[in-house]
């Protein structure tokens, strides 16, 4: 039977290891496998019985939709030694500088609280081929707090996250193509680096206003 311990006041589910892989759709032979492996950490012992967290489910989902994904085990126990070894999130994440965007922690309760039931194996793929989520030892990283902000509010406007995230690669794709055209006029004109960090601003500006009056136009015409 699931176990309902306290932390730091905090109420968290475990469960033996029978319970963990029933939890995630695997056998119990898979989860011992992973933790041989490394890929899961080490469960809590209370005696000879060990107990597992929301962050070893977590972790075993995240597994699950990597694999999906056609990653090798291999590539995903490096990508998990890459989180516990010390760096910074950011870095992981392919996060550099400048930027506005702040990470956020999130525990699978946590997130579930942004999404409800739509926490799917699907969608929790598709955010971590778009870099929006990833695993940091017992949590959740969202690259964004704005962009987990806008997300929960559009899914909680009744718009389905499956949708959501795949505007949000269509976006991605115009957007890189945006940067790349501002980079190069920024690289091309400006003195030095120094001045390219200060004209970014202005860049984005444009694009801002830009992209505004462009879904001013386009929700025009769907309503006329």
């Amino acid at each position: 039977m699931a176990n309902e311990g306290t932390t730091e006041g905090t109420h968290q589910r475990e469960y033996r290891v029978e319970e963990l892989a029933e939890a995630a759709g695997i056998t119990v032979r898979t989860v011992r496998f992973y933790r041989e492996r490394g890929l899961i950490p080490p469960p809590r012992r209370e005696g000879r019985i060990a107990w597992y967290g929301e962050h070893h489910l977590a972790r075993l989902r995240t597994i699950a939709a990597l694999l999906e994904r056609g990653h090798t085990l291999n590539g995903i126990a490096d990508l998990a030694a890459a989180f516990e070894s010390g760096r910074d999130v950011g870095e992981v994440l392919g996060l550099g500088e400048p930027t506005e965007e702040e990470p956020v922690r999130l525990t699978p309760e946590q997130l579930a609280d942004h999404f409800g039931d739509q926490v799917t194996p699907e969608n929790f793929a598709a955010a971590l081929d778009l870099g929006y989520l990833a695993t940091d030892g017992e949590e959740i990283v969202h690259v964004s707090r704005r962009l987990l902000d806008v997300s929960a509010a559009l899914v909680k406007e009744g718009i389905p996250l499956s949708a959501v995230l795949a505007a949000a690669a269509r976006v991605r794709a115009h957007a890189d193509a945006l940067a790349a055209l501002f980079a190069d006029l920024l690289h091309d004109h400006a003195d030095g680096d120094a001045d390219v960090v200060r004209l970014r601003p202005l860049a984005k500006s444009v694009v801002e206003a830009e992209i505004s009056m462009a879904l001013d136009r386009h929700l025009r015409a769907l309503n006329s």
